[in-house]
């Protein structure tokens, strides 16, 4: 046991954003869902999809087995879900392959759309990266299905957060902390870096285990998944530290009521700045229209995207949408 894992069991080491922010206290969720709250910023004329839900994902399942393994191929599974592809290797964000567990027992949280590439479509996968430990991005079922199907994918986690893999039986992990790199192998470096949350799966784990970004770098290309983050500073800093990045995957949904998710999820505007902040070449929207996990309209995050893009003068080719199952070769 590492002194790190001593420390989690034994003294609930508590894992802290850089700078400080407010906690989602139970008293404020129960103002949102009792309707106390105060009322949200509407958007009248804004064109938002009617539609609650993506069409069947239409698959190149032979990009996806043959890649250019020189370019940087992404494919949207849902969520925060991504299969990142380049070097060789196939790499998991957050992996998600059904509905959303919840620390409700028998309470499922139903996917809108089904995912754009089930499991058994996926090729085999040599490095998974996991954010922090909510249930929305850490699935026990998908982990644990993806640990069994190879003993050679390695999880890649924050710190604090392998003890629960091991708890599962998942010993292919390693811990980084923020700020920390590591090799991946087919010459990419891997770097944790922070973002703004906190993490829980029960009433009496709050932060005892961290939440992060990820950033890869190899072939002079850099390709970065932001996690799960309210908007902060530490983007300007990601950006002296790494940029330009290349392809960057950043969270667009869940963000109403804003006076409970500021501080932990970005809405579209404050994603374009994560986009400016850390330089991106080019930028894809997650963390929207695969749960209903706040108040905003199911399209209103795409749409809100390109109003804030507007907005900034940035074209709307440089940070899109996609659908489920559609992959994007970044040029």
């Amino acid at each position: 046991m590492s002194c790190l894992e001593f420390k989690y069991n034994v003294m609930s080491v508590i894992y802290k954003n850089t700078f400080p922010v407010p906690n989602v206290r139970f008293s404020k969720i129960l103002r949102w869902k009792t309707g106390f709250g105060p009322k949200e910023r509407t958007w009248p004329g804004l064109a938002v999809a009617a539609e609650t839900g993506f069409p069947a994902p239409a698959l190149d399942l032979k990009a996806i087995c043959e890649p250019d393994g020189e370019r940087i191929q992404v494919t949207w599974i849902g969520h925060s879900s991504f299969l990142i592809q380049y070097r060789g290797r196939n790499i998991l964000t957050d992996p998600i392959f059904g509905d959303c567990l919840t620390p409700v027992p028998g309470l499922r949280l139903k996917r809108k759309s089904p995912p754009g590439l089930t499991m058994e479509q996926l090729p085999p996968i040599h490095d998974v990266l996991m954010s922090h430990n909510h249930y929305d991005h850490l699935d026990a079922p998908s982990v644990t299905r993806l640990a069994k199907l190879s003993d050679k994918t390695r999880f890649w986690l924050p710190s604090g957060l392998s003890a629960w893999f091991r708890r599962k039986k998942i010993t292919n992990v390693r811990e980084l902390a923020w700020w920390d790199s590591a090799e991946m192998g087919e010459g990419i470096e891997l770097h944790c870096l922070p973002a703004q949350h906190f993490a829980a799966r029960g009433p009496f784990d709050r932060n005892h285990t961290h939440w992060c970004g990820w950033l890869m770098r190899g072939g002079g290309r850099t390709i970065y998944y932001a996690g799960d983050s309210g908007y902060s500073e530490e983007f300007k800093e990601i950006g002296r530290r790494f940029g330009p990045m290349d392809v960057s995957l950043i969270p667009i949904g869940a963000y109403n009521p804003r006076w409970v998710m500021q501080p932990v999820h970005a809405d579209p505007f404050e994603a374009v700045k994560i986009h400016q902040d850390v330089r991106s070449r080019f930028s894809i929207g997650c963390h929207w229209g695969t749960f209903e996990l706040t108040d905003e309209p199911w399209g209103e995050p795409a749409a809100l995207l390109k109003l804030a893009l507007k907005e900034a003068g940035i074209p709307e080719k440089d940070f899109v949408t996609v659908v489920p199952g559609r992959s994007v070769v970044a040029e």
